[in-house]
């Protein structure tokens, strides 16, 4: 973390940003060993609460959307066939509020999408044509960058497709993340739950693969390999993490490369952050990680503000008139959801704060 009082290096651009800027700070995370939350937005709400904390903590952040999340920023009510009309829909929304947004945060904003599996490519192609559309008349990418992940298909297949997508989105100088061994648990429909338990723990020579495809494209990607991770908050001990190998990895391609020992050439990224330890956290850092996807333990955090709310003013929330403060009081007050809702937002900020602190972002900026 930089010392008290000291000038960072790293740019506070307000708003999202792209191309080198990406490219910037995920370098300058790498080399200050810090990594970058990365939260799962589904509303306004949890936009605005995950960059109040940013704001407040001096800290750069990563918002992204699923492609459940993104169907619920369309709208539950919307049909979401195959073709994924309602995640592209959502995830472009979600994109242009964000947009909006972000500057007044004064913070930088990595404006990402998560886990894009085989099934899903439709979404991918979706907002691909937007990003294209939006390079066209603003000479940047609508998203920062995307997340593609086809951990479960074979490597080959796997790396040859990502190559494809990464060379449509190079002219861009838009970032590509992508998985290399499975992530474990259930997420947005794809369910790993039962998945062969050797699959949660990439290889250095499929991580070298991966660098060597999509390098002769472009720097501009990170690397999801797997260390154990599991979605979802387990109990202690439930989940074997092994966030040393990463550096293993960093030392493979270093060496193919040619590189001096201690050489870190791979971004890379730690799923299923949810439930970690903060030793667990600093490991993966110091190997490499830039980016920590959070989201479980961020649901439960928006839930615990509205929940605590609901059942301290469970009184006045029965009936529209008549409280503890008599029978014509009306409670329109703590009804109002931008009572409550806030409520949520405010404990989730709070956990995403711990977060920065925890990844050793707070203050970076």
């Amino acid at each position: 973390m930089s010392a008290p009082g000291a000038k960072s290096v790293l740019s506070r651009k307000a708003g999202v940003i792209v191309g080198e800027d990406v490219h910037n700070l995920f370098k300058y995370a790498r080399e200050h060993k810090f990594a970058i939350p990365a939260i799962n937005v589904t509303s306004s709400s949890t936009v605005v609460a995950a960059l109040e904390a940013a704001r407040d903590a001096g800290s750069p952040i990563i918002l992204q959307t699923s492609q459940g999340g993104a169907a619920y920023f369309a709208g539950k009510g919307v049909a979401n066939p195959a073709s994924q009309p309602a995640s592209i829909a959502g995830a472009i929304a979600a994109a242009h509020y964000i947009r909006a947004i972000a500057p007044i945060y004064d913070v930088p904003v990595v404006l990402h999408t998560d886990h894009c599996a085989k099934k899903l490519l439709p979404w991918f192609d979706g907002m691909l044509e937007a990003d294209e559309k939006y390079f066209a008349e603003h000479g940047e990418p609508l998203f920062s960058s995307h997340m593609i992940d086809l951990s479960e298909e074979l490597d080959e297949e796997n790396i040859a497709t990502t190559k494809k997508y990464f060379e449509r989105m190079a002219p861009m100088k838009q970032w590509l993340e992508m998985e290399i061994g499975i992530t474990g648990g259930e997420e947005d429909g794809v369910n790993n739950e039962n998945v062969e338990n050797s699959k949660l723990y990439t290889q250095p020579n499929q991580v070298n693969k991966v660098y060597t495809a999509l390098s002769s494209v472009a720097p501009y990607f990170s690397i999801a390999a797997a260390f154990g991770n599991v979605h979802g908050v387990y109990k202690v001990g439930g989940v074997k993490l092994h966030p040393e190998l990463l550096q293993a990895h960093q030392d493979y391609t270093a060496k193919e490369l040619g590189l001096e020992a201690g050489s870190k050439p791979l971004f890379l990224v730690f799923h299923g952050g949810s439930g970690s330890s903060t030793e667990e956290f600093t490991t993966a850092i110091n190997n490499g990680v830039i980016k920590v996807n959070l989201d479980t333990d961020l649901q439960w955090a928006y839930l615990s503000g509205i929940r605590d709310y609901v059942l301290t003013k469970k009184d006045y929330l029965l009936q529209q008139v008549g409280n503890p403060d008599g029978e014509d009081k009306p409670n329109k007050k703590y009804y109002d959801p931008r009572v409550w809702v806030r409520e949520g937002e405010i404990t989730m900020r709070d956990r995403v704060t711990a977060a920065l602190e925890q990844f050793n972002t707070k203050g970076q900026l």
